[in-house]
């Protein structure tokens, strides 16, 4: 185990396990069939940390994501990723690209939404931009339920979702990351785009 411990450093366990520490956050042990997550709260709202993984043939892929339902109040979509990690993704759904006016920002990301003013005014929170700098990879949206395979969610419920390739770590970037999410949804609830009511939905 130490041999193990210096070649590769901290487990996945013990890092999820540390954030749990130091954020009051709950450690949630996995199954024959489902991995260990964290459940981290924030308000009204459940904040879940896990992985998945994405197999094909000859390869799997795994990614770490961080999800947390919420009440859309009105239905505002958007999702934003560094400039050329996906190509052309959101057009389907009605979302264009947006500059939010700052140009150190928006050089670096892509930032989709069905409602400019929305966006404008969710990525003029300093504290949100600065948060979405510290990801090295990132890519966060609102999405709906994910279907037969995933949680269903009731009406007007929709998720704020963040994934990226490989297992996180680095308890400094998780914790940033669990900052993002409960900065971004204090901040809809703000511009009227999610109530702080608990969706009641179990993932």
């Amino acid at each position: 185990m130490g041999l193990l411990r210096s070649l590769f450093g901290p487990s996945r366990e013990e890092i999820w396990r540390q954030l749990c520490h130091e954020t009051g956050g709950e450690f949630v042990e996995g199954g024959f069939f489902k991995g260990s997550k964290v459940l981290l709260d924030h308000g009204e709202w459940t904040v879940t940390l896990d992985t998945y993984t994405v197999r094909s043939d000859k390869s799997s892929t795994t990614f770490t994501r961080m999800r947390a339902p919420y009440v859309n109040a009105d239905g505002f979509r958007f999702q934003i990723y560094r400039e050329g990690l996906f190509s052309g993704l959101g057009r389907a759904f009605g979302m264009q690209d947006v500059n939010v006016g700052y140009p150190q920002f928006d050089d670096k990301f892509v930032i989709k939404g069905d409602n400019e003013s929305k966006l404008r005014d969710l990525f003029a929170n300093r504290r949100v931009r600065e948060l979405i700098h510290r990801q090295p990879r990132i890519d966060l949206q609102v999405r709906d339920d994910e279907g037969w395979f995933g949680a269903q969610f009731p009406g007007g419920v929709d998720e704020l979702r963040f994934s990226c390739v490989g297992v996180i770590k680095d308890v400094d970037q998780l914790r940033d990351l669990y900052d993002l999410f409960a900065e971004t949804l204090d901040h809809l609830c703000r511009i009227g785009s999610a109530y702080e009511d608990d969706p009641q939905v179990q993932l």
